[in-house]
């Protein structure tokens, strides 16, 4: 006998083998002795096969011969069937009673997209019910959502109307669930149940015994969503039914397939193949003989001596018999039952799969093979494959995170599994050549959406700074996130690894393809299905987001991080050579190159694709490329070639990109939430090459590329030697040629495909995050101030009602940071950021050289320009920061600002959109002190900039401009601190933007819009007054005009003190009307609006009094005159001077502006200046100015009175304005005012004020000269 220590369980180890008859799979735990310790050396083998079929002590009579296939077949038939009764031997048959869609009831579009029940509605609202129904008992079906928008899914009768508006759950005895709406539906909504999200599988049961209706959501219970409902006859039961809006899609299962979720005691409408038991007991036996390899392997010195007692057969012996015997027993009972094998490939076959490969690893893969290479000798497996790769591909849809299984959770278990059996090129093969590839394809890169309750589970524990949460909730929320970004980068890891075993398949085909062609196809493919994806509402058809990005994320991988060693890298790029080759395509550095036919080529999956001149059609009509051999010209440029030399950074640079560098250090601790930095990997993708060229170690050296990213991902979990154990089995190898096909993979293809999957699927998503990080930032600013009010309140009621509204803030709050933390980690993680900023250099690079390519900028497609902007933004806002905001753009993205600055007023670019987006870049830009100093360094900005800002000032594009130029002239203003605020200011853009030239075209409309902002505001309050209680709308009204109006009078004191001039010298035309609209501004501020009803219309969360008054309006209005004061002593002798208090005075409204002048001197200034002397001397002079004025307006009322009738009645006066001669006339018409009046009018319009007729010149009278109007 062994001795004790090779005892398991009081057993010996070597016995535990033959002697363990537990059945794990039906869940019995006992264990019962097969054999005693006498005689067993003789008999085996027979003992042996006792264990594997599970059959009693000494049921096989001693073998007088090897064991060979007829052998374990009689066992099988003779012994097996005969000890497990319950598994009945089927006759031939095709399975019956399937339960499908009851085509007579269908309203609207739905139709079968693949079958057998993934359906998609392409109308309006349709519905449809099944063909079979129940009227006792409990039973339930299966939906997985394919899509998350309006369904109702549940049960519903014969008599439940179907119309183009009602559906199920619309009528009596009709019961839907919509997990969109958060609802149940019996005629009306009540709420109801969780949010739905793609991916998630509903249970819908019927409780028939209880008459009670209840919903699942991933096998969790949702609760009774209806009870008491009708008893029906046989007969007339209830059907399942489901309604679906446009372009939703889901699988129905009503148990023509395993259940993913089954629940107790709950039946399937459509009973399970009779096949399943035999099919479930013949892979245990498969199993029982899989493990006794595995623990031969484990104590392979106690099997030696074991061996030698001859205590039991070596697996070796039956490696080859008895699963030949299981398969061909397998496969005899599937054929007798027609239509039976899809169920058996997704139930009991891919459990057995799962089981011998392992879930988590490290996998077995030895087993698996033995596997796969014992069912492959049959042609029945080959359907059975088939099938497996369907369920592979929905267990990825469907895959659920969970934490407590991380990092080897989700859909990892199923992409692995998938990866390694797509390692055979006959498997391989066998996937391609089905009609449902790519649809499979793009489920294995699918993975399921998280909604709150998900999130909750993921991310139990929540902490932000600041937070009054546990602190403990910070070190537990930092684990929960680290595990779950492990996961997330292992399902990245199979991802890539199967998308790299699909770009090194070679079809069957002929003429032969090189290496990336499959790929190719699918990526075009699905890119053409995707078309219209980014619109409000996306047509039918369109791909699950998730794949759009896993397909962003593997080829930016690819194109960043580089293939891995012996890959078909050097294929693809077909030069001859692989130097630089694992250094990524995005950071090679060096001459860069673009086919122009990318863009000039109307490919099927850009018909559709906006280019920045318009669209193809309207193109080629008006702009079309005459010379075909643009359509092959490659353009090649020099990296950097187009940055200014002294700040030029390129990757051959001494200062290289961010992107090869490395900030974690420094910014770990800038993050606003808590994360944390992974340790650096000992290997990954983009290994380091011994025969690497010197200009590129140079160029990039692996410190830079690897070491330096601390969360770079490896390929995979193994070593390379370890996940390439199995070599890819009898994949072709082509002799390189030196071109190649057209229908080859290369870089810069893959690197157009992937921005059009940033603009399809990653844009939405941070948007999201964005809106999450806003609302995030709003909940904690208004707990905060709750928490403040809670310790102030000493009254019951006041108490409890902040209780109430901290609890709100707190959950919302809560909410917001787990799925801000989510896309971090799942869209956000390090390498990534390296990768998207490598592309935007890129990008900015290829943009910008193809500008000065008239024939070509303009077919270039827009989803360039948008991705480039929104990548850059997604970067600069990433937090933790991707690097320092001092070196974001000075090291490797000047480009970027280059390219903004000379193309936000391209009229080359025909869609206002994208010129208001590049404006809207630079007016976020300029706000940050650092970036606004790269624009002062690039001398593109200095150049072109200021004039074009000023002349880009219109209706459409006031906003943002106003914006730029408050930011640029920050500090200067009156009421501003000279202590510290001014130097924020840019004081160099100061300068460029004193044009005289563009200053009579801006001013005129800056008067216009900051007029008609204000008579907005004044509109605004005057709705709140009417109002009993305000609205959050009219106040967010108020609150956003008034800002505008503040800054455009910024805008105007700014115009003020940098061109005095304009105003005080020459015609007065500009001065009378910024005296108007002083008076204007001051009229509506102070007579029209009650001052309690004006700080309740400011009035914002979170922000004091201090900050937001009408001070923030009077102050700009305060500096104007002060600046005209000024600029009116510096007036150059000879000038024709303005009379800055004559224009005030000689104003109708002598009382309006008395007292307005007198509200501006007897306003808290020295509170909002915080007593400086610079401001208490400018307050003096304002003073000394309201003297003058009360002085100058009483004379001229004196003057008036004098004049009395007389002055009335002269004809010579002006009828527009009654204060000027009449010194002008109009041609042709011959109508007449004062020359200022018609110069004023003709800023805005060219046609004569009193008959409308088209103004061809002004002629003074005085002076007989002519000036034509423009």
């Amino acid at each position: 006998m062994a001795d004790d220590g090779l005892r398991l369980g009081g057993l010996s180890s070597g016995l535990a083998v033959v002697l363990n008859g537990d059945n794990k799979r039906e869940g019995s735990g006992k264990s019962r002795l097969v054999s005693y310790c006498e005689g067993f050396g003789d008999q085996s083998v027979e003992r042996t096969l006792e264990h594997i079929f599970n059959l009693p002590y000494k049921t096989v009579k001693q073998l007088t011969r090897p064991v060979d296939i007829s052998t374990v077949r009689s066992i099988i038939k003779n012994e097996f069937f005969k000890h497990h009764p319950e598994l009945k031997t089927v006759a031939t048959k095709i399975r019956d009673g399937v339960v499908g869609l009851e085509e007579s009831s269908i309203s609207g579009d739905i139709r079968i997209v693949k079958q057998p029940l993934l359906v998609e509605s392409h109308a309006l609202f349709s519905s449809a019910r099944a063909n079979s129904c129940v009227w006792k008992g409990k039973w339930m079906y299966e939906v997985t959502l394919e899509t998350c928008g309006i369904q109702q899914l549940g049960w519903a009768t014969v008599f439940c109307p179907f119309t183009d508006h009602k559906g199920v759950g619309d009528a009596d005895d009709s019961y839907a669930y919509d997990g969109k709406r958060v609802s149940k539906w019996n005629k009306e909504p009540e709420p109801y149940g969780q949010s739905w999200v793609v991916g998630d599988v509903i249970g819908c049961c019927i409780d028939l015994d209880y008459d009670e209706i209840l919903f699942y959501r991933n096998g969790v219970s949702l609760g009774v969503a209806f009870g008491g409902i009708r008893k029906m006859v046989p007969g007339l039961g209830y059907y399942p039914a489901i309604s679906l809006s446009q372009g939703e899609r889901c699988e129905l299962n009503f148990g023509g397939l395993p259940f993913k979720y089954p629940i107790k005691g709950f039946l399937p409408i459509q009973a399970s193949p009779s096949s399943k038991p035999i099919a479930t007991s013949l892979f245990d036996c498969f199993l029982r003989l899989l493990q006794m390899q595995r623990l031969e392997r484990a104590e392979t010195d106690t099997v030696e001596k074991l061996s030698r007692l001859k205590r039991f057969a070596s697996f070796e012996e039956l490696s080859q018999p008895v699963p030949q015997g299981i398969c061909e027993e397998l496969f005899s009972a599937l054929n007798a039952e027609i239509g039976s094998a899809e169920y058996i490939a997704h139930g009991p076959f891919l459990s057995f799969m799962m089981e011998v490969f392992r879930i988590h690893p490290p996998h077995d893969y030895l087993n698996l093979d033995r596997v796969l290479d014992s069912l492959l000798q049959f042609e029945e497996s080959k359907l059975l494959l088939k099938h497996v790769f369907e369920a592979l591909s929905s267990g990825c849809k469907t895959g659920l995170l969970v934490l407590t299984d991380c990092p080897y959770s989700g859909s990892y278990s199923h992409l692995a599994l998938a990866c390694h059996i797509l390692r055979r090129e006959e498997l391989m093969t066998l996937w391609w050549k089905s009609s449902d590839f790519e649809f499979l394809f793009e489920g294995l890169l699918s993975r399921k959406s998280q909604n709150k309750q998900d999130l909750q589970c993921l991310i139990p524990s929540v902490w932000w700074p600041g937070s009054c949460e546990d602190i403990s909730n910070e070190n537990s929320m930092v684990m929960t996130t680290t595990a779950l970004s492990e996961a997330v980068n292992k399902i990245e890891e199979k991802q890539r690894d199967l998308c790299r075993l699909v770009m090194q398949f070679i079809p069957p085909v002929e003429p032969p393809q090189l290496p990336g062609s499959v790929f190719r196809t699918f990526l075009q493919n699905t890119l053409l299905k995707n078309r219209g994806a980014d619109r409000n509402m996306p047509p039918p058809g369109v791909s699950n987001n998730s794949v759009l990005v896993s397909l962003f994320t593997v080829i930016l991988h690819f194109l960043s991080e580089g293939f891995a060693a012996g890959d078909i890298y050097g294929w693809i790029k077909g030069s001859g050579t692989d130097s630089g080759a694992h250094v990524g395509f995005l950071h090679r550095g060096g001459q860069q190159s673009f086919p122009a036919g990318l863009f000039l080529k109307n490919d099927p999956h850009r018909i559709d694709i906006s280019r920045l001149g318009g669209s193809y059609s309207h193109l080629s009509k008006f702009n079309p490329i005459i010379n075909c051999e643009k359509e092959e010209e490659i353009i090649r440029w020099e990296e950097g070639c187009m940055d200014d030399e002294e700040s030029r950074v390129t990757h051959f640079s001494r200062m290289k990109p961010c992107c090869c560098s490395s900030y974690d250090a420094d910014l770990s601790s800038s993050s606003k939430y808590p994360v944390r930095r992974l340790g650096k990997g000992s290997h990954g993708s983009c290994s380091s090459i011994s025969d690497r060229s010197s200009h590129v170690t140079a160029e990039c050296s692996t410190g830079n590329l690897n070491d330096e990213i601390a969360d770079k991902p490896s390929t995979s979990d193994h070593s390379d030697s370890e996940f390439a154990f199995r070599p890819r089995q009898h994949f072709r190898i082509l002799q390189r040629e030196n071109t190649l096909s057209s229908a080859t993979l290369n870089e810069e293809e893959l690197l157009d495909a992937m921005l059009l999957l940033y603009h399809l699927g990653l844009a939405p998503n941070f948007k999201q995050a964005s809106s999450f990080m806003s609302r995030q930032s709003q909940s904690i600013s208004f707990l905060e101030e709750t928490d403040r009010q809670f310790r102030e309140s000493i009254y019951g009621d006041q108490v409890k009602r902040l209780k109430e509204a901290r609890s709100v803030y707190r959950e919302e709050a809560m909410d917001c940071v787990r799925h801000t933390a989510w896309y971090r980690l799942s869209l956000f993680s390090r390498w990534k950021q390296r990768g998207i900023y490598a592309a935007c250099m890129w990008i900015v690079q290829l943009l910008l050289v193809l500008s000065k390519e008239e024939s070509i900028f303009s077919y270039i497609p827009e989803y360039y320009l948008e991705t480039v902007v929104d990548c850059f933004h997604v970067l600069r806002k990433s937090d933790p920061p991707f690097v320092p905001a001092t070196k974001f753009i000075k090291e490797g993205l000047t480009s970027f600002v280059t390219f903004v600055v000379t193309h936000f007023n391209d009229p080359r670019i025909s869609s206002a959109e994208l010129r208001d987006l590049l404006l809207q870049s630079i007016s976020v830009l300029v706000q940050d002190k650092e970036f606004l100093s790269a624009f002062e360094c690039n001398e593109a900005a200095k150049q072109k900039m200021p004039r074009a800002l000023l002349s880009t000032f219109d209706n459409r594009s006031w906003i943002p401009v106003t914006n730029i130029l408050l930011r640029l002239c920050k500090g200067s203003g009156f009421g501003f601190s000279r202590r510290g605020e001014s130097s924020s200011s840019s004081v160099l853009f100061q300068k460029l933007l004193r044009d005289d030239e563009l200053f009579s075209a801006f001013l005129n409309r800056l008067f216009n819009t900051l007029s008609w902002a204000m008579t907005e505001f004044s509109v605004s309050i005057r709705e709140m007054q009417e109002t009993y209680k305000p609205m959050d709308f009219q106040q967010r009204k108020c609150n956003v005009i008034f800002d505008l109006s503040c800054n455009l009078a910024r805008v105007l004191e700014f115009c003020t003190r940098e061109i005095p001039r304009a105003f005080v010298s020459g015609m007065d035309t500009n001065l009378r009307r910024l005296a108007e609209l002083i008076v204007f501004i001051l009229t509506h501020l102070i007579s029209s609006i009650d001052p309690e009803l004006l700080d309740l219309s400011l009035r914002r969360p979170g922000q004091s009094t201090e900050k937001v008054n009408s001070g923030m309006l009077l102050a700009p209005l305060a500096g104007i005159i002060m600046n005209l004061l000024d600029g009116s002593r510096e007036t150059v002798e000879g000038d024709n001077h303005n009379d800055i208090v004559a224009i005030f005075a000689s104003m109708d409204c002598a009382d309006t502006i008395l007292f307005g002048f007198q509200y501006l001197l007897e306003y808290n200034w020295v509170g909002s200046t915080k007593g400086d002397d610079y401001f208490i001397d400018q307050l003096t002079k304002l003073e000394k100015f309201s003297s003058l004025l009360i002085h100058q307006t009483e004379l001229h009322a004196i003057e008036k009175r004098m004049r009395g009738v007389e002055s009335e009645s002269e004809d010579g006066v002006c009828c527009i304005c009654y204060a000027n001669r009449v010194d002008a006339r109009f041609t042709p018409c011959s109508h007449v005012s004062c020359y200022s009046c018609i110069s004023r009018h003709l800023l805005n319009c060219q046609r004569c004020f009193f008959c409308n007729t088209t103004v061809v010149e002004v002629v003074r009278e005085d002076a007989k000269d002519a000036s034509f109007a423009k």
